[in-house]
């Protein structure tokens, strides 16, 4: 039923130009306790959500390129960094007046928290907006997909400190302790890292045939990274997936690797993930003080973004236009933040009666970004002469090379059916003859 829902209401979202995920996390509320109830999250369910985050997390470090970070500049760097702190402001001084225990104590790391969830940024619907204005290879284009790269590791960063106090007392020596562990997480990662491009990577360049071995131990070295991030370090498995992620993307058969991983995910685990997030949602506890958080973090979520990139654009002499249109292009939140704010209430760093507001946030940005960037360029074209200078760049290049991948294993998917139905149509001719 979860397959089935997901991949029905995924399409339909796809045909208003949303993504898929929505339509699962809608297939989600829908069965669910919010909706018709007919649904409820079991063991196997959880289980193999687990593993579906794990995945989803690996195949975003998949296609995280290294090197076109580290390109990426200054100007992208700073509009991310910007987009990173004042969500995590923002949401912090918005969750202080609801976020409270039964003492009426402010949640300091609950609040932070929140404002984490709100730091990620889906640049998907953003680019896919930009392709159809013809404006992803422009210099605002450029600083978007930058942004948003850099964007994604700062948020895991992020996660990876406030998951590590996660469950703690606060107290000095625990912090300290805390601390090391990350700090050992990070040698780990390196000394992985190292070991991989070193020793790994050469014996896997000499090979050209039967790739699926490097699938298979690619998928072992996520879930291997995820366990030891998670038992060893205290950090979160997401976070181990990722760096494994990461340390791969570079490699030859990087996008081999991520087709096989990603056809796995979209087959079962990335629908019941996002299913499971909808499951998740409850009404209970409702109020008009739970409503008015839901809206505050919502304008909060929007206007973080709007401003805090804007300014890190204006910082580096993007135009007021320019300024905005950046901004708008970071609004929009999608798995990242479903993913994190999932994980938060697994570890208890959010209550769940503020997992619904996530929820929305995401839904409503994801909803609103292509309505106002196309709003900003229609008023561009009505009262500016000027427009986006043409800037190609490697990170708009990589984009397009990865459609293009999609589009020719379609196309080659199709020629061979209709290879194959045109075999079995002159067999089918040849039986009749011989009949005959």
């Amino acid at each position: 039923m979860i397959l089935v829902s997901t991949k029905v209401l995924g399409m339909l979202t796809r045909k208003i130009q949303l993504p898929q995920v929505v339509g699962a996390l809608l297939a989600g509320l829908i069965l669910g306790p919010v909706g018709l109830g007919v649904l409820q999250e079991t063991d196997m369910i959880k289980n193999i959500a687990e593993i579906g985050v794990v995945v989803l997390m690996f195949s975003a470090g998949l296609e995280t390129d290294i090197k076109e970070l580290m390109r990426s500049g200054f100007a992208s760097f700073i509009i991310a960094l910007m987009g990173i702190i004042f969500p995590i402001a923002g949401g912090f001084l918005v969750s202080m007046f609801f976020v409270k225990d039964a003492a009426g104590s402010v949640e300091i790391l609950q609040c932070i928290f929140i404002g984490v969830v709100l730091t990620a940024t889906s640049v998907s619907i953003t680019v896919e907006t930009l392709k159809e204005l013809g404006k992803l290879s422009t210099k605002t284009g450029n600083a978007i997909l930058g942004a948003a790269l850099i964007d994604d590791v700062l948020g895991i960063v992020a996660l990876t400190v406030i998951s590590g106090f996660a469950g703690g007392t606060g107290n000095a020596s625990e912090l300290v302790f805390v601390i090391l562990k990350l700090l050992g997480f990070f040698v780990f990662s390196g000394l992985m890292a190292a070991l991989f491009y070193f020793v790994v990577n050469p014996w896997i360049n000499k090979y050209k045939k039967d790739l699926r071995r490097f699938s298979i131990l690619s998928l072992v070295f996520c879930l291997l990274m995820a366990f030891c991030a998670e038992k060893f370090f205290g950090v979160s498995d997401i976070t181990g997936s990722f760096v494994a992620g990461l340390i791969l993307s570079n490699t030859k058969k990087t996008t081999y690797i991520i087709n096989k991983v990603d056809t796995v995910s979209y087959m079962i685990l990335s629908p019941v993930f996002f299913a499971s997030v909808g499951l998740k949602v409850t009404l209970n506890g409702m109020n008009t003080t739970l409503l008015w958080f839901s809206v505050l973090i919502l304008i909060v979520a929007v206007l973080t973004k709007i401003i805090g990139c804007g300014l890190g654009a204006k910082v580096c002499r993007y135009t007021n236009l320019q300024t905005l249109k950046i901004g708008i292009g970071m609004v929009s939140r999608g798995e990242v933040a479903l993913i994190v704010a999932s994980k938060g209430l697994a570890l208890g760093l959010m209550q769940q009666v503020y997992f619904g507001p996530m929820i929305i946030v995401v839904v409503v940005t994801t909803i609103i970004t292509p309505i106002l960037l196309k709003l900003v360029y229609r008023y561009q074209a009505a009262h500016e002469h000027t427009a986006d200078v043409a800037d190609s760049s490697r990170l708009v290049e990589k984009y397009e090379e990865k459609q293009e991948l999609e589009m020719f294993t379609q196309t080659t998917l199709a020629m061979h059916e209709e290879i194959k139905s045109q075999d079995e149509e002159k067999r089918r001719k040849n039986e009749q003859k011989s009949k005959k």
